[in-house]
């Protein structure tokens, strides 16, 4: 099997290498992505998924267009086409190939070096998102070290390295100020429970793993401090689309007057979609909801609704933490008053 150090996708002799993240946590298989239906197919089926790695998916699809149907040409327009329209909801995907296929005419060299710094960049932005997420969540939960209650998985799988809101978490580890994660388990894929879970247990981290419709009684019981969150697209008016769910766990937190957090990098916020109302929700397959890793859990040829996402309104969120700023909804802060900031790296580095 080859092998693919800490980062779960890269360029790697000519081709994208990526863990395959459905067959987590049974097994770690490292797959070679040499065509752009291939890694089309890869993006859809979650094989790589979260906003910023498939964003840096994208980019470096680019270059595999290039080298099967060289720097343009009908060929290559499909190419491009096919990537960018993989998953509508993460408006990383659609900008990062938006971003690199301009410089195709350069040739392959300048591309693979673009999205390679795309790459970079979420590498550095998964860092400064943990240390502005950890100093808020400590302000906000005192001199306690903190239980921290998350959904879907926001990780160094979902970001190329650290993460979102796992980056915070990560971040409080490290500093002793972490008390337990709480994962919920995210139906109907299990990216808690196969993803978030191995990805603490890796990191040391104290854990548990709950039944997604348990989150919100815990927070009533005051067994959670904060809830932290990804968004996949973040709206100009701080409206944000993540995994189904987040949106009741903002209401379960609002009722239980626990500050709940949105983590994700600047390349998820889209300045251009004004609200959550303009933000395209991606319906997936009804058998995802009525099988479980292909073992069927209803009974034959029901039928289901599968929105992957759902839209929280800006006024159930405490706080956007990017990795340029902290924009405190509970303060009055929009994403048009918050100037960004320095990119953040730890104390003692």
């Amino acid at each position: 099997m080859q092998q693919l150090g800490d980062r779960p996708l890269d360029w790697i002799d000519g081709a994208v290498s990526m863990v395959d993240q459905t067959r987590l946590p049974d097994s770690y298989e490292v797959m070679r992505i040499e065509s752009v239906p291939d890694m089309v197919a890869a993006i859809r089926r979650l094989s790589v998924r979260g906003a910023p790695a498939i964003g840096v998916a994208g980019a470096l699809g680019v270059a595999l267009a290039i080298q099967a149907h060289g720097t343009s040409g009908p060929d290559f327009d499909r190419a491009i086409h096919s990537l960018r329209e993989a998953r509508p909801t993460a408006v990383n995907l659609a900008r990062m190939v938006d971003r690199v296929a301009p410089l195709a005419e350069q040739g392959l060299d300048r591309v693979l070096a673009e999205a390679l710094a795309i790459r970079d960049e979420e590498i550095a932005a998964s860092v400064s998102m943990g240390e502005y997420g950890a100093d808020l969540v400590t302000r906000l939960v005192s001199e306690r070290a903190a239980r921290a209650m998350t959904i879907c998985n926001t990780g160094g799988l979902a970001t190329i390295e650290r993460g979102t809101a796992l980056a915070v978490i990560q971040t409080l580890h490290e500093r002793g100020t972490l008390a337990e994660a709480l994962a919920l388990e995210t139906r109907p894929l299990l990216q808690g429970a196969r993803l978030t879970a191995w990805e603490l247990a890796r990191m040391g981290a104290p854990h548990r793993l709950l039944v997604d419709s348990a989150a919100n009684f815990m927070l009533a019981r005051r067994q959670a401090d904060v809830v932290l969150t990804g968004a996949d697209r973040i709206a100009a008016n701080g409206d944000t689309a993540n995994k189904i769910g987040t949106f009741s766990l903002a209401l379960g937190a609002r009722y239980a007057g626990v500050p709940f957090i949105v983590v994700a990098p600047e390349s998820t916020v889209d300045m251009d979609t004004p609200g959550g109302s303009a933000i395209p929700i991606e319906d997936r397959d009804a058998g995802e909801v009525v099988s479980v890793r292909d073992r069927p859990t209803a009974p034959a040829n029901t039928d289901a609704a599968n929105p992957a996402f759902d839209i929280t309104p800006n006024a159930l969120i405490t706080a956007i933490v990017t990795d340029r700023r902290v924009v405190r909804h509970d303060r009055g802060d929009s994403l048009r008053s918050v100037p960004l900031g320095e990119l953040r790296r730890p104390a003692n580095q």
